[in-house]
Formats: C-alpha cells, structure tokens, sequence
C-alpha cells in the first residue's frame, strides 16, 4: 500500500478532525495517510517522515536540494498545499526525480472572500473603529461604499476573477492587469484589461493576487502606491515582498493612501517590532486568507487526489515540474 505523510496543520482540535477524516478517506481510495505534526517544524523529522512514505503533503517552510537529495528514493511526489510555491526549488526536485504538486483552486473561494472582506474593512475604517471604541473613545470615523467603486485586481487567476464575480453584486468598475489577459474571462466578467500604472491611479481599491516571482519583487513600490488616490485602499493576500513594506509604511503612515488590508508578510509571523503595527489605518491578519474550515477540507482532499492519480500512474495538470520523469 502506498504511504502519504502530511505536515500540514496546527496542533488544534479543527486540524485533528480534518486529519482523522483525511485519514479515512485515503483509506477509501487504497492509501494509507499518516500525519506528522510539525511543532515546531524540524528539517530532520521531515526527512526521516519522507524517507517511509511514497509522497508528502507539505507547507511553507523552504524545501531544497538539502531535503530532495536525502528523500529522492522513496518520496516520489511532493504536494504543497496552496497555490504558492516561491520556497520549493524546482529545479533541485526534477534533478532528483520529485514530482512537485500544488492544490490549485482548493481555496479560491477562501482567499477571493477575505480579500473582498478587508477591502470592505478598509474602506469602512474598522481597525481605527475597533481600536478606539475598545480604548472607551467614542468617535464616528466615517468612510466609504464599495458600492459602484472601481476595483483594481492585479492578477487576474483563479482568485482574481472569483473576486470579480463576488465585487459583481456591488455594481463596481473592474479593471483588471494581467500579463497574460484571458479576453473570455475578461468580458463574461465585464472586466477591462489595464495597464497597471492605469489600474493603481484609477482604482478605489486594488487587491493583489500574483505569484512571487523575481519579476513581481516590489512590484508595489513608492512610486506606485504614491500612484494611488488619497481615498484608495490597497489589499494583500498573495504574498508579502510583492509589496514594498517600508514604503506601505510611509504612506500610510503620512495618510498619503486612505487604509491597506494586508494577510501576509515579507516576513513571518509579523516581528512585534513592525511599524505596521503602529498604524490605526493597516488591518493586519496572520496569513489566513486560505484557511476556511471548508477551504482546509478541500486542501486535503485535492492532495489526496493528487497522490492517488500519481500512484495510478496518472498524468495531473497540477503538477509544477513535469520534467522531473526525465530524472525518475
């Protein structure tokens, strides 16, 4: 029987039941499923769990030719959860004969609803509202309607467009930058293809959903964001160094952009010593976008999948490296 070894999760009792049902339900498709708790994470248990199992289910933490040269004879597939994969060398996997796999589309709901719930808490100032009714001051700051705005979505994937369709019943403006537009897309969704120097000094709201790439490093500098209107928001949810921290900073802190609803983080967790902890116009989240009890379900579940087509012998698009068979 074939062995998947998953170190995705928390210490929780939400991770022990999703795990337990990932569990059985490997066991319906002929595959055992083991979970190894990562707490704290630990490269040396990584590699000893990978060395006993046919494919691992993995998270964040960066995974090189360190691990894959010391695994390549028994793990033969490796599935990140989410759709990132900026910390997994490629290149090292196929050399060593690794399949690398990414659950895309399993929290594409998940992650289109937390950027759409931050845009709406920018635009209607909860941080500062929170924040001064729970130290007993009672001020009406006031803000703005996402009714009929214009939305900027840089990256128009899986998750941008949903996020189009979700911005659909408040009548917005969607403008939409892509360096490869998808014409369909765009016009069932009624979406315009921009530049993105014309999305960041149209838009009212601009939310992130490109992947981390050297080409989209800093993509949001100073001189972008001083792009935007005083009363614009900008939202986070892909990765943290797409935007340029310190200058996020400065705006917001000279009250250059109206608020940033930001999930994560050039570095985390979040150092207690960020001075976006500071702000009163930065809602901050700790990388949670796609983390719903459904989207987490459907995470393990599309791995498992994943796995079990790998071992049949099956062909998946969402395989990252299909040149690794030349090393297998």
């Amino acid at each position: 029987m074939k062995k998947i070894v998953s170190f995705f999760g928390e210490d929780s009792e939400l991770f022990r039941e999703l795990n337990k049902k990932a569990e059985e339900y490997a066991g319906s498709l002929g595959v055992e499923y083991k979970w190894a708790l990562q707490n704290p994470y630990s490269r040396e248990d990584v590699i000893r769990e990978l060395r006993q199992a046919d494919a691992g289910i993995i998270d964040v933490e960066p995974y090189g030719e360190d691990i894959f040269s010391q695994v390549k004879d028994s793990a033969k597939l490796l599935v990140r959860v989410g759709v990132g994969f900026d910390k997994v060398d490629l290149k090292a996997a196929s050399k060593n004969g690794i399949a690398i796999a990414r659950t895309t589309g399993a929290n594409t709901t998940a992650v289109a609803e937390m950027a759409l719930t931050l845009m709406l808490s920018c635009r209607r100032r909860i941080a500062k509202a929170q924040t001064r009714t729970q130290s007993g001051v009672w001020v009406k700051d006031v803000g703005n309607e996402i009714i009929g705005a214009t939305v900027g979505i840089v990256g128009f994937g899986a998750i941008g467009r949903r996020l189009a369709k979700l911005l659909s019943g408040f009548d917005c403006r969607i403008l939409a930058y892509d360096p490869f537009p998808n014409e369909a897309a765009l016009k069932e969704l009624g979406a315009e293809s921009v530049s993105l120097d014309e999305l960041f000094r149209e838009s009212d709201c601009i939310s992130i959903h490109v992947p981390y790439t050297e080409e989209t490093h800093h993509m949001v500098n100073k001189e972008r964001l001083e792009m935007m209107k005083p009363t614009a928001v900008i939202v986070n949810t892909a990765r943290g160094n797409i935007i340029d921290e310190d200058a996020l900073y400065e705006v917001l802190k000279a009250g250059r952009i109206a608020g940033a609803g930001i999930d994560v983080f050039a570095q985390e967790p979040l150092p207690t010593s960020s001075p976006l902890l500071t702000l009163d116009n930065a809602v901050l989240t700790p990388h949670v976008s796609s983390q719903t009890v459904e989207s987490l379900w459907n995470i393990y579940k599309m791995a498992i999948d994943i796995s079990a087509d790998f071992f049949a012998g099956k062909d998946s698009r969402h395989i990252l490296n299909p040149d690794y068979k030349e090393h297998a």
